[in-house]
């Protein structure tokens, strides 16, 4: 792996890099505070989630798929939820790309399709030998979870868009998939390749390409945070816009008055250098005498009347809305009626506890049913049901808070103008309202009545009071409120000033990320187009974004050169080629570090690549295959070939279709069956020379264990929420035999002294043998096995074992 393709590896995820950045910065601390609330949960410590949500990668363990295009009877595909390259081979209509299809319609509840198509139409998407009951499971390893998780869609009808898809995850419960939190990295990083899509990476639209590329950049982030400062700079900056541009002319209606003692006052108030009197200001305005005039009184009111925040009102009635559809979404499922359960228990109970001695049922008559073993099951039954009923007690909360929230939103001013007091009277009542529904309604509808009536009542009070003969009276009201936005503006110009400091922050260091990710993303595509293109005399020299997100005309050009002339890419490369280069674009976007998924689907990359591209292609999997679980459908032997031919690790299943749609899929190698196959081969195999099985046997069988020591390490570090970046150092930095078995029993390289003992505790002595005997095979003399085809069953049974190491040892 080139230096570049490594950088494009280990890259931190958006996240922590801006939390680095911005610890390390010279920023104050209160821009610093500004700019970790901008960024929200996006810095945050993911410990701190209480939701559903994943934060872990996440690893295939299983798929399991009935009645799903060409898979009638349930089939099970069973993969090792870690890094690695997986073949999925078989005949054209032998049901790979069906697999391959569940996988993605599992997570996304859609089908690759063409700009034009529905996606969520799937035409004759289900089985015809087993149509009644399609179902898909999958089974997955999330990082740090001790346990796997269950990601299952089922169908209500024969209609592709009706299904319905549950995600169950240890200590989570069942929720609906959504609220796993996968939608824009599905997006995003679209972790699933069908032919389709690397069609698509090169005809669709020019901005359709950009897209494509521009969301894996993952700046969304800062452009977010950037905006949330952005809007609270400029109502600042535009209050304080506001108080500048109005003074001009409240000065000159000031001199009008240079005869009135109060207004040469108010002049050199707010005429004081450096900054307005305001002191004098609220004296002048405080002293005002009160107006013979009970209706200039009535329109001083009314000129200042505010109604409620409609954008808060709105905001309230929405998430009582969403608390609402989410209570109707549980109704009459088992939460729901677990929690109904446990309220008529919990009334029985309180019945028990005020009748003591009565153990007749109120409700039925029947007698000595109420007596203490009742009571205790009941008790028991009442603490289950709670438990079970979590999801519909967490609703109703969020409708209760809603309603609470939407009631501390209603207040009821002093003094209510007049012409105000039916729309305020309608607002104040939805405090007696109970109904969540109703409450929505009404509130809704009252905000908007009296906001609109508010403005309409102030508009008209400022209009009679600017016409009466009271100059003085109507100067005092813009002084007024000119001080008012004078003392906002001083009081908030320190926080103007961080507000500033802060998105020249966020905006210095969008430039600076998106140029070093766009330059990783180039170089990791230019890195795997050198792999693919083999012995093609066309080089990509560039990879680049013309436009932004929001112009109307954008497009991703890809330059390059024939023979060293320069040529646009897509005007110069054969069909093979372009597959190549959609994969090069493909590759990189659904591996970055931002992207949740430990894992790429690809069906069917090899259409139209010659045998130097495929070798190239395995090549490129294999570095993949370090970091990411890539699981590749072809029918063309030639790929699994390639990994054969260049001795790079490959587990290989087998697709067969028998009748009635009946799908089965066999894993037929994978690097431990490799390297116990190859020894079972020499034990079985007469007059070799003697060499062979002293040596290069135990040799294949020392190959074996320590594949699946590192497949235990694997899974020990993915369930104690290790970072792969970590593993992998572990991994490389153990040059030993004992040290790799230290890292997969103990998480520590440094314990290789105490495996022997430890393997000793867990397989037994001849276990410890075993292994023994495998290593002496690496020395000059070698070591003798009388029995070599029971030496490597022995292995290979303790190769299982070790495999399936148990995390909490």
């Amino acid at each position: 792996m080139t230096e570049t393709e490594q950088h494009q590896q280990t890259a931190l995820p958006l996240a922590e890099t801006v939390a680095t950045r911005l610890a390390e910065s010279a920023l104050t601390d209160p821009v610093k505070a500004l700019l970790r609330d901008a960024l929200g949960s996006g810095t945050a410590d993911a410990g701190t989630t209480t939701s559903s949500a994943v934060s872990g990668r996440v690893y295939l363990g299983s798929l399991a798929v009935n009645g799903f295009r060409g898979i009638g009877p349930r089939a099970r595909l069973s993969l090792s939820p870690r890094p690695g390259v997986n073949l999925v081979v078989g005949r054209n209509g032998s049901g790979k790309s069906s697999l391959a299809e569940a996988i993605e319609v599992g997570f996304t509840g859609t089908r690759a399709h063409r700009p034009g198509q529905d996606a969520t139409r799937g035409g004759h998407w289900y089985n015809l030998h087993n149509a009644d009951s399609p179902k898909i499971e999958l089974k997955l390893a999330i990082e740090g979870d001790t346990g796997n998780s269950t990601l299952t869609r089922t169908w209500t009808s024969q209609e592709f868009g009706s299904s319905e898809a549950t995600f169950k995850r240890p200590g989570h419960g069942t929720v609906p998939v959504a609220e796993a939190g996968w939608d824009t990295a599905l997006a995003d990083h679209r972790p699933f390749l069908s032919y389709t899509d690397l069609d698509l990476m090169l005809t669709g639209k020019p901005s359709e390409r950009y897209d494509a590329i521009a969301t894996i950049l993952g700046m969304e982030l800062l452009s977010t945070a950037t905006n949330r400062l952005s809007v609270r700079e400029k109502a600042l900056a535009f209050v304080a816009k506001e108080m500048k541009e109005a003074l001009p002319g409240l000065k000159e209606s000031l001199y009008t008055l240079e005869d009135d003692d109060r207004a040469v006052r108010a002049l050199l108030a707010v005429d004081t250098p450096g900054a307005p009197d305001l002191d004098t200001i609220d004296a002048l305005v405080a002293g005002l005498p009160p107006a013979d005039d009970s209706r200039l009184a009535e329109l001083r009111i009314e000129a200042g009347v505010q109604g409620p925040d409609l954008a808060e009102v709105e905001e309230a009635v929405r998430r009582l809305r969403n608390a609402l559809a989410d209570v109707e979404d549980l109704h009459g499922t088992d939460a729901e009626n677990a929690r109904l359960r446990a309220d008529l228990l919990e009334k029985a109970l309180a019945h028990a506890d005020r009748h003591p001695d009565d153990d007749v049922c109120p409700t039925c008559g029947t007698e000595r049913v109420l007596g203490r073993e009742w009571y205790d099951r009941a008790s028991r039954q009442v603490a289950e049901l709670r438990h079970e009923a979590k999801s519909a007690e967490d609703a109703h909360a969020a409708v209760r808070t809603g309603k609470r929230n939407l009631h501390n939103l209603i207040e009821n001013p002093q003094r209510i103008p007049v012409a105000l007091a039916g729309p305020w009277k309608a607002w104040t009542d939805c405090w007696q309202i109970t109904a969540p529904a109703e409450l929505a309604r009404s509130a809704e509808e009252a905000a908007t009545v009296l906001v609109d009536a508010c403005d309409t009542v102030r508009r008209h009070a400022a209009r009679e009071l600017e016409e009466r003969d009271e100059r003085w009276r109507a100067l005092v009201t813009r002084l007024a409120a000119w001080a008012d936005k004078a003392r906002e503006t001083e009081r908030d110009r320190p926080l103007l000033g961080n507000l500033r400091k802060a998105v020249k922050w966020l905006k210095d260091l969008s430039i600076e990320l998106r140029e070093q990710r766009m330059e990783r993303f180039t170089d990791a595509t230019q890195g795997i187009w050198e792999r693919l293109r083999q012995e093609s005399n066309v080089d990509l020299t560039a990879v680049s974004l013309k436009g932004s997100e929001k112009a109307n005309v954008r497009k991703l050009v890809m330059a390059a050169s024939v023979d060293g002339q320069d040529a646009p890419a897509l005007d110069v490369m054969s069909q093979g080629e372009l597959h190549s280069l959609a994969l090069s674009l493909f590759l990189p976007r659904a591996t970055t570090a931002d992207s949740p998924f430990g894992f790429l689907v690809i069906d069917d990359p090899v259409q139209s690549m010659d045998p130097t591209k495929v070798h190239g292609l395995a090549q490129v999997l294999h570095e993949l295959g370090r970091h990411r679980q890539i699981v590749v459908f072809t029918h063309d032997p030639r790929l699994q070939k390639a990994f054969t031919d260049q001795e790079l690790p490959v587990t290989v299943f087998q697709v067969t279709r028998g009748e009635r749609s009946r799908v089965k899929v066999d894993r037929i190698d994978d690097p431990v069956a490799q390297a116990i196959g190859d020894a079972r081969a020499i034990a079985a195999t007469r007059g070799l020379p003697p060499e062979t099985y002293s040596h290069v046997l135990p040799g294949l069988c020392r190959i074996a264990l320590e594949n699946a020591f590192l497949e235990a390490a694997w899974i020990r570090h993915h369930r104690t929420g290790g970072s792969e970046h970590d593993l992998q150092a572990a991994i490389d930095s153990a040059e030993r035999f004992h040290e790799v078995a230290a890292f997969a029993l103990f998480g520590d390289v440094e314990r290789g002294s105490d495996v022997r003992e430890e393997v000793r505790r867990r397989y037994g002595s001849p276990a410890c043998s075993l292994i023994h005997q495998c290593q002496k095979g690496a020395h000059p003399d070698g070591t003798s096995i009388p029995n070599p085809h029971r030496f490597v069953t022995d292995v290979e049974a303790l190769a299982q074992k070790i495999r399936k190491l148990e995390v909490t040892a």
